[in-house]
């Protein structure tokens, strides 16, 4: 990617008077030698794949160390009850990205948006957007494109990865990757998409990675939600013109000085954090025994 800041792709779309992700698609055709319809066909494949994985769910499946499995099915079900607190889009958005992360933990297909662990956050957002608005499917595509080109700076300038820098990395990501789609498809402006994926990093920084077991389940599928909702709130935040008082350029090198302070025991290695709580250790003893 030829891009190390999210400042610098505003820049040119404000330049070239270009919408957000014709700067990343056309960058994208570029470097991997394809045309632009090609990458267009491309990401809306694997839009459709999590689509799929999303209408695959199954309420009875259980994942091998029997940690996960049937939580978005609770949440399906809570979804249709009146005497909740929150409305229909944010419920929505919470039973998906159970729904997504415990299809990873149950082994069937997913897409990593951008990492297998973070797997819920951005179907989540879009699948529930795309179906609640009722919009064709190419807008959802291009949102895609717009998270594509927030994942891609983050990567090259901080870290996606657990094992480098925390669950701040993973989940934190995500999160800011489907606040800056949410914010294109809201009607936002580019400064706008910056401003949502700052205001969703910041909520995250310093989030340790510290898996129970050393698996992808506790407390990593429940994370997916919270990322999820706040994508949602920071694109919404940003609708009624609050301003992040860091860039989020700035935010993202704030990630990446944390995650490399961050001990390794807090970065994936399962020894600290939740990880070795009494019940965390009981739990990595039963399944040790299986």
């Amino acid at each position: 990617m030829s891009f190390k800041t999210l400042s610098k792709i505003a820049e040119i779309c404000n330049s070239q008077k270009k919408e957000f992700w014709k700067v990343i698609i056309e960058d994208d055709a570029k470097e991997r030698g394809v045309t632009e319809e090609e990458s267009f066909a491309q990401m809306t494949k694997m839009y459709r794949a999590m689509k799929n994985a999303d209408a695959d769910y199954d309420p009875n499946l259980r994942s091998a160390s029997g940690l996960s499995g049937g939580d978005g099915a609770k949440l399906e079900n809570f979804r249709k009850q009146s005497n909740r607190l929150i409305g229909d889009f944010l419920t929505e958005v919470m039973e998906k990205a159970v729904k997504m992360a415990e299809n990873n933990a149950c082994m069937k297909r997913i897409v990593a948006a951008p990492t297998a662990g973070s797997c819920g956050i951005i179907p989540a957002v879009l699948l529930t957007y795309e179906k609640q608005k009722n919009i064709p499917e190419e807008q959802i595509v291009k949102a895609l494109f717009v998270a594509a080109g927030i994942g891609e700076v983050i990567a090259e300038t901080a870290c996606i990865a657990g094992s480098q820098g925390g669950c701040q990395a993973e989940i934190g990501s995500s999160s800011a990757m489907a606040a800056g789609a949410l914010s294109f498809l809201e009607g936002g402006t580019n400064e706008d998409i910056l401003n949502s994926a700052a205001l969703a990093l910041k909520n995250m920084l310093g989030l340790t990675c510290d898996p129970v077991a050393g698996l992808v389940e506790v407390p990593c599928i429940k994370r997916n939600v919270n990322g999820a909702i706040n994508a949602v709130v920071s694109s919404q935040m940003t609708k009624a013109g609050v301003k992040s008082a860091i860039p989020a350029d700035e935010v993202i090198d704030s990630m990446g000085r944390i995650g490399k302070l961050l001990p390794a025991c807090l970065r994936e290695t399962g020894q600290d954090g939740l990880a070795t709580t009494p019940t965390g250790l009981k739990i990595l003893k039963k399944i040790s025994r299986v």
